[in-house]
């Protein structure tokens, strides 16, 4: 685990040079077909070295969510597992990593119909109405969610209709999980927050020579989407939406990119301090032999 640009696809690879892994995404972007430049995809060599799962699952026009995280993940750990090989799960996605482990809440799954009535309903009225709404249903999520947060909002009143109960009641009820897996955890950290920012700035730079825009361009005319989708909402397409929408200039793409990143970077390691405590390895990502240390610790360890 650890934030955006910490080098954990790097050191997955050196991991699979000498133990037998196959490594599951944890990443919430990777999942969306044609989405490669700006979520960082594996390469064909990385592909070809090591087998990878849970990249490429669907089109960007579909939803995905924590709950079939989970059940497709532990399915393909059990594969994994029954092919006398070591599930290794790389990512930054720490919402997929929690519900991994301790499971989710009993909340009712996606129905599509009644999230396009929401959304048209939102494109009516806007989302701080759609807020103020949810405040009446269920005023503990209205409390904890943002007047801006259309996604979050979307799930909670999409739950209060589904069950004819607030969501915030849902999540109080205890959790039923088993997790059939030992498991050493590792996180990577920035010893110097400031050297994590200069590879974000570098990393986004170099999508943006790739062909990000050209990726987002190419992804709009394939599929209908807009800014709220949740395939653009992720860092660097949100913004290359802006600008193919005549909104920013490239240069403010470029900043407002950056400047998410480091946002995303930063939420990740409020999420990292937050597992301290249950027995997580950390590393400092800077280091100059981190590989060779992770492959210390992974040695003593496995049995």
């Amino acid at each position: 685990m650890g934030p955006t640009a910490s080098g954990k696809s790097q050191v997955a690879l050196d991991i699979a040079a000498y133990l037998p892994v196959e490594i599951i995404s944890v990443d919430s972007a990777q999942v969306y077909r044609h989405m490669d430049i700006g979520t960082a995809k594996p390469d064909q060599l990385a592909l070809a070295h090591t087998p990878h799962h849970l990249i490429n699952l669907i089109n960007p026009d579909q939803h995905y969510s924590a709950a079939q995280f989970r059940n497709d993940a532990l399915h393909i750990m059990h594969e994994v597992t029954q092919r006398n090989k070591i599930p290794l799960l790389v990512g930054g996605t720490m919402l997929y990593f929690r519900a991994l482990q301790d499971g989710l809440s009993m909340l009712p799954p996606a129905d599509m119909n009644l999230r396009l009535a929401l959304e048209n309903s939102a494109k009516e009225l806007g989302w701080p109405a759609m807020h103020q709404k949810l405040a009446e249903l269920d005023p503990e999520s209205a409390a904890r969610i943002k007047s801006t947060d259309s996604q979050r909002i979307q799930r909670a009143l999409e739950v209060c209709y589904l069950t004819q109960q607030p969501m915030s009641e849902i999540l109080k009820i205890p959790k039923q999980t088993h997790f059939p897996y030992d498991k050493i955890s590792i996180t990577l950290i920035p010893s110097e927050r400031s050297q994590l920012h200069q590879r974000i700035a570098k990393r986004f730079e170099s999508m943006l020579k790739c062909g990000l825009v050209d990726e987002v361009h190419s992804i709009r005319k394939q599929f209908s989407l807009s800014i709220v989708s949740p395939s653009m909402r992720c860092v660097g397409y949100r913004q290359a939406c802006l600008y193919l929408d005549d909104r920013i200039s490239i240069s403010e793409l470029q900043d407002s990119g950056i400047a998410a990143t480091r946002q995303l970077a930063k939420r990740q390691l409020t999420w990292l301090r937050g597992m301290k405590s249950d027995n997580v390895n950390e590393f400092d990502c800077l280091a100059s032999k981190l590989s060779e240390q992770i492959k210390f610790l992974l040695k003593k360890t496995i049995k």
